[in-house]
């Protein structure tokens, strides 16, 4: 899918100046929904075009701290439209139907036990692992956890990983020559891939700093 997509960035690069961050925004939703959309053909090229001053504002760094604000953006909707949908039609239809939205039965059954397992913060932390990012949210609307928390442990999570591959992309803007979109997507994403462990290290180390916390308060209550 990569290279098909990449592929065709070459016209969407035309239109990079006037659309971009609106390209930005849908695409993230698509990708953050059901559809199989890898983020990286998004966001990497977002931060690239932003570098050498293609994503319509004079800044690059005012431009690629809007795409990194669009793509949370993005994420979010996407994420709604799953959290919504879940609650609305419940488990057993999407076990029976879900295949007809790109939702496998065991990757729905596996979502769920992440979730029911480690709890809502699961919702933070998922959002930076391939293949359960877009899924996370489903298990949430299922488990109908708080909008407020949703939306704050899906924006920090989608931050993250938004920042990540939009600041790669401005690297390879500002270090790179001539290089393909094919090239910039495959080196962009190794790139990314290479700092995912320490990032969701750190995220870990988060959680469990504010389960314990939570565990605090409560006692003191």
């Amino acid at each position: 899918m990569l290279e098909i997509i990449a592929s065709h960035l070459d016209s969407i690069a035309a239109l990079a100046p006037t659309w971009g961050l609106l390209f930005v925004f849908v695409f993230m939703a698509i990708e953050s929904s059901f559809v199989p959309f890898p983020s990286e053909v998004v966001m990497i090229p977002a931060g690239f075009f932003a570098a050498r001053g293609e994503l319509g504002l004079g800044s690059p760094l005012a431009a690629v701290w809007a795409a990194v604000a669009v793509g949370v953006l993005g994420s979010l909707a996407g994420a709604y439209v799953n959290y919504y949908l879940a609650q609305w039609v419940g488990k057993p239809f999407l076990e029976k139907y879900g295949k007809w939205f790109f939702l496998k039965p065991a990757a729905l059954e596996r979502a769920c036990e992440v979730f029911n397992r480690y709890g809502a913060a699961t919702t933070f932390v998922c959002r930076m692992v391939p293949a359960i990012r877009q899924l996370i949210s489903i298990p949430a609307g299922i488990a109908r956890m708080p909008l407020g928390a949703f939306t704050l442990f899906t924006a920090l999570g989608a931050g993250v990983w938004t920042i990540i591959l939009a600041f790669v992309g401005y690297g390879l803007g500002r270090s790179a020559g001539d290089i393909t979109y094919l090239e910039l997507c495959t080196k962009g994403k190794e790139m990314a891939a290479s700092h995912l462990p320490l990032v969701i290290g750190a995220a870990l180390v988060l959680v469990a700093a504010y389960v314990l916390a939570s565990k605090l308060v409560m006692r003191r209550r």
